[in-house]
C-alpha cells in the first residue's frame, strides 16, 4: 500500500497516535483532515524555529530529531521521535515553533493541521482527550530530561537513554531488547551533553559489564535489571 493510500484505520500505528479510543465514524473525521506527506530522507528539515505553526506532525516511521540554536548557531538536540510520537506541541502556545525538526534517516510523516485538528477536538470529546494526554507526556518528558541531565552522572546518563529507548520501543509494540540506535553517537553526546569520546567510552563499558551489546548501530541489552540498577533507574525511568 502506498503511503497516499494509507489512512487511520489501516496504519499499523494508529493506536499509538491520535485515533485511540474514538469511533470509525470519528477517525473517519480525523483521518479526512491529515495530510500525508511523501517520505523526509536524512537531513530533511521538517520545520525550523519560528515558523508559524501550520500542523502538529505525527511519526509513521523513521526517527527525527528537534534541536535549538544558540546565538553562536552551535546546535542543541532537544527530543528524538520515534513511530507514532507527535512533534511540534511545543509550538501551541505561542503559535510558532519553538525549535527545529529535522530526520535522522528516511522517515513518513502525517501533517494534522492544527487549526482544523483544534475544530475537530471541540466536536470529538475523546480527540480532545488524547491530545491533552499527549501534551502531558510531553511535559513529564521535558521532567524527566531535566532530572537526566542534572541529578546523574555520565554513567547513569546514558544507561538511562539506552532503558528510555528500551521502553519507548516497547510502548510502540516493537522489540524491546534489541533495537536499532537511529542517531548517532554525536547526536547522543550533544543530546546528553557529553562528549562523544566520552559516549564511545562508557557504550564499550557497558559492554565489558555485560549489559549491552552493540553491532554496527543494532544494541541489544543483555541484561535490564542490572542496566537499570546501573543508571539508578530501578526500572522506572518514563517512557
Amino acid at each position: 500500500m502506498s503511503s497516499n493510500q494509507i489512512n487511520c484505520q489501516s496504519c499499523s500505528i494508529s493506536r499509538l497516535c491520535l485515533p485511540v479510543m474514538l469511533a470509525d465514524s470519528e477517525i473517519e473525521h480525523l483521518d479526512s483532515i491529515i495530510k500525508r506527506r511523501k517520505p523526509y530522507h536524512k537531513d530533511d528539515v521538517l520545520f525550523r524555529y519560528g515558523e508559524p505553526l501550520e500542523s502538529l506532525y505525527a511519526v509513521r516511521s523513521g526517527c527525527l530529531k528537534t534541536y535549538t540554536l544558540d546565538a553562536d548557531g552551535v546546535e542543541q538536540i532537544t527530543g528524538f521521535y520515534l513511530p507514532g510520537e507527535i512533534i511540534g506541541l511545543d509550538g501551541i502556545g505561542e503559535g510558532k515553533h519553538q525549535s527545529f525538526a529535522k530526520a535522522l534517516d528516511t522517515s513518513l510523516i502525517c501533517a494534522l493541521p492544527y487549526n482544523k485538528l483544534d475544530l475537530l477536538a471541540g466536536q470529538i470529546p475523546g480527540l480532545r482527550s488524547q491530545l491533552l494526554k499527549i501534551m502531558s507526556h510531553e511535559i513529564q518528558e521535558d521532567k524527566t530530561l531535566f532530572l537526566l541531565l542534572n541529578k546523574k552522572n555520565a554513567e547513569q546518563r546514558v544507561a538511562a537513554f539506552i532503558i528510555n529507548l528500551s521502553k519507548r520501543y516497547a510502548n510502540r509494540g516493537l522489540a524491546s531488547h534489541c533495537f536499532q540506535l537511529p542517531m548517532t553517537q554525536v547526536d547522543i553526546a550533544n543530546y546528553l551533553g557529553m562528549a562523544v569520546e566520552t559516549i564511545s567510552r562508557l557504550l564499550k563499558k557497558l559492554q565489558k559489564l555485560e549489559l549491552i551489546q552493540i553491532k554496527q548501530k543494532e544494541v541489544t541489552i543483555l541484561d535490564m535489571a542490572q542496566l537499570s540498577q546501573y543508571a539508578g533507574t530501578s526500572c522506572h525511568i518514563h517512557s
